[in-house]
């Protein structure tokens, strides 16, 4: 038992330390840490699924180490600033004021081609608009324009506007949600007026319905079989 808490803490540790190494554009979404916990914990729970001859208590320990493991290195990251740092990394600063950070490109093994990708999947086609742009832990990259490059905002134009809050699903596909519907303080009689201003006659024949804090509706009508 012991020989398996000192193998499953090794690989663990290992792994980590190899994706580290592999540079943060392979991490995707996920901090390294995270992203080993995936795998490893997908790996072991197939192996006793697959062979019956494994006693279950074999890939459960395993698990429950690694869960353990994940659970004290997540407490140690927010207790230590350096800890963190060594186990997640730093964000890394690609473009400043405008010019490739060629060393930063090369330590975080990404290549111009796929900066110039990500820079205009977020919309962005020259340098020289970008104030900074930063490659964090988790693989994402983070775009910071320039003063003069970014939207002007309604706050600076000094245009009053009104918050809409955040609406609420009244009908999904056809199914009126009763919960959301009384939840939100309407009725039934409401839902039907609304639903006849938009054409429509049931609830069955929305594909989406939705109200805001303000009372303003949204609604996508289904189409018609064939249309």
């Amino acid at each position: 038992m012991f020989v398996v808490l000192i193998r499953t803490v090794a690989l663990y540790l290992f792994i980590v330390v190899g994706i580290r190494l592999l540079g943060k554009h392979q991490i995707g979404q996920l901090e390294p840490s995270e992203l080993v916990l995936t795998l490893i914990i997908a790996d072991l729970a197939s192996v006793p699924m697959q062979d019956n001859g494994i006693p279950l208590l074999s890939g459960l320990i395993p698990i429950m180490v690694l869960l353990a493991l994940s659970t004290i290195i997540s407490v140690l990251c927010t207790k230590s600033i350096r800890f963190r740092a060594l186990l997640c990394g730093r964000p890394s600063v690609v473009v400043e004021n405008g010019q490739v950070v060629e060393a930063e490109l090369r330590r975080s093994r990404l290549t111009l081609d796929e900066l110039m990708e990500e820079l205009r999947i977020q919309g962005y086609a020259e340098f020289q608009s970008i104030k900074f742009a930063l490659l964090e832990t988790n693989g994402q990259l983070s775009v910071l324009p320039f003063a003069a490059e970014k939207p002007v905002t309604a706050a600076q134009m000094g245009v009053p506007t009104q918050e809409p809050g955040l609406p609420v699903v009244l009908i999904s596909d056809g199914r009126l949600l009763e919960h959301n519907l009384k939840g939100s303080g309407y009725e039934h009689n409401w839902l039907e007026k609304q639903l006849a201003v938009h054409g429509l006659r049931s609830p069955r024949q929305a594909l989406l319905f939705t109200v805001d804090e303000g009372g303003n509706t949204y609604c996508v009508p289904k189409k018609e079989a064939g249309a």
